[in-house]
C-alpha cells in the first residue's frame, strides 16, 4: 500500500481498504427539494430518453435543488444495467450542471453496485446512492458497512448517500447506531436518504450527527414532520408534479406560519390519498401524463392503469384543486 493511502480496515474477519486520501470526496449538503425522477418508457416497454430533456428543464425551473436517478420512482431495480447507465447519461446530460443528479447504484451484487457507481462517476454524476442488497441481506450493521464501502470504492470520488427504505429492503438497522459506527469506520459517507416514517429516529440523526452527515427525508405526506425534526433537504417523487405545493409549505414553516404549512401539509396527504388506491407507482406516472410530461407506462411486475382508472383518478385530483395549487 503507497502513503497515498490510509491503512486497511478489518471488520467480521474481511480486510477493506478505505478510500485514497487523494480521492476523497468534497461533502455535499442538499437543501431543498431534490426530485426522484421517472424512467420514461415506450408502450412496449423500451427505455425512452426523448422525454428527459423537457422533464429536466421543468425541474429545473421549478427550483429543485437535484434530482435522484434510478432510485425507486425510477424503477430501477426493474432496469438492466445498460439501462441504468443509460438513464443516468440521459440525466446528466440533460441537467448540464444547472442542478445536482444523484445516481442510484444499489444492487443484489456488490460488484455490479461499485461497476454502476464507477460509470456514475465518469460521466459526470455530482453524488452516488444505493440501497443496501435486499436478496442476502447484510446481517450486521458491520456487513453492511462493508458492502457500502466497496461500492463507493467505485466513484472514490464522489458523495455518498446511503439509501434507508426498509419498508422495501427488509434491511432496518437502527440508523442511530449505523451512523455510530459509520462515524468511526466509514467517515467517508456522505449523508443518508431516509425514506422510513419513524420521525424520532430520523430527530435523533440529525440532532447527533447532522454536523458530520447530510440527512436528506424522503416521505412527501410528511414533509413537514421532517422539517420540524431538522430535515433541510427532501427527496420525493410528488416533486416532480406539484412542486409549488411544497416549495409554499416550506416557505410557510420558515415564516411560523403553522396553520398555513398544516393545510398545505394535507393538501399533500390527499393527494397520495388519492394516488394510492391504485398502484401508486403506475398512479403517479398517469398523473405526469395529466400534468403535461408523459413518461409512459410502468415495466412489470407493475402493471399501468386502465382508461377508466385514469379517469377516475383525474377527477379525484381535479375535486381537490390539484390542478390549481400543485404549481
Amino acid at each position: 500500500m503507497n502513503s497515498d493511502t490510509m491503512k486497511a480496515v478489518t471488520l467480521c474477519g474481511q480486510t477493506t481498504e478505505p478510500l485514497p486520501k487523494t480521492q476523497e470526496p468534497r461533502p455535499m449538503q442538499l437543501e431543498g427539494l431534490v426530485a426522484a425522477t421517472f424512467t420514461p418508457l415506450t408502450a412496449e416497454g423500451e427505455i425512452n430518453r426523448e422525454p428527459i430533456g423537457a422533464m429536466v428543464d421543468v425541474l429545473v425551473a421549478s427550483g429543485m435543488a437535484g434530482l435522484y436517478v434510478n432510485g425507486s420512482t425510477g424503477e430501477g431495480v426493474s432496469l438492466t444495467g445498460k439501462e441504468r447507465r443509460q438513464m443516468a447519461e440521459a440525466f446528466v446530460e440533460a441537467a448540464s450542471r444547472r442542478i445536482k443528479v444523484i445516481v442510484q447504484v444499489g444492487h443484489n451484487s456488490v460488484r455490479e453496485a461499485r461497476e454502476l457507481a464507477e460509470h456514475a462517476q465518469a460521466i459526470g454524476a455530482d453524488a452516488i446512492s444505493a440501497t443496501p442488497p435486499t436478496y442476502f441481506k447484510p446481517a450486521s450493521i458491520e456487513l453492511l458497512l462493508d458492502s457500502l464501502r466497496e461500492i463507493m470504492r467505485g466513484a472514490p470520488g464522489l458523495p455518498f448517500y446511503y439509501y434507508h427504505i426498509p419498508r422495501i429492503t427488509g434491511v432496518d438497522f437502527d440508523l442511530h447506531a449505523l451512523l455510530t459506527h459509520a462515524a468511526k469506520d466509514l467517515p467517508e459517507l456522505n449523508g443518508v436518504k431516509y425514506t422510513a416514517q419513524s420521525i424520532h429516529e430520523f430527530q435523533a440523526c440529525r440532532a447527533h450527527f447532522a454536523g458530520q452527515f447530510d440527512l436528506l427525508y424522503g416521505c412527501d405526506e410528511m414533509l413537514l414532520c421532517g422539517l420540524a425534526a431538522g430535515a433541510s433537504g427532501a427527496v420525493g417523487s410528488t416533486y416532480n408534479f406539484a412542486p409549488g405545493l411544497y416549495r409554499r409549505l416550506i416557505e410557510a414553516y420558515r415564516q411560523g406560519e403553522n396553520e398555513a404549512a398544516q393545510d398545505l401539509q394535507l393538501l399533500s396527504v390527499e393527494m397520495v390519498q388519492a394516488f394510492v388506491r391504485y398502484p401508486a407507482l403506475p398512479a403517479q406516472k398517469a398523473i405526469m401524463e395529466m400534468v403535461g410530461l408523459p413518461v409512459g407506462p410502468p415495466r412489470l411486475p407493475w402493471r399501468d392503469l386502465t382508461a377508466q382508472e385514469k379517469r377516475t383518478l383525474e377527477g379525484d385530483l381535479k375535486k381537490l384543486g390539484f390542478f390549481e395549487w400543485r404549481e
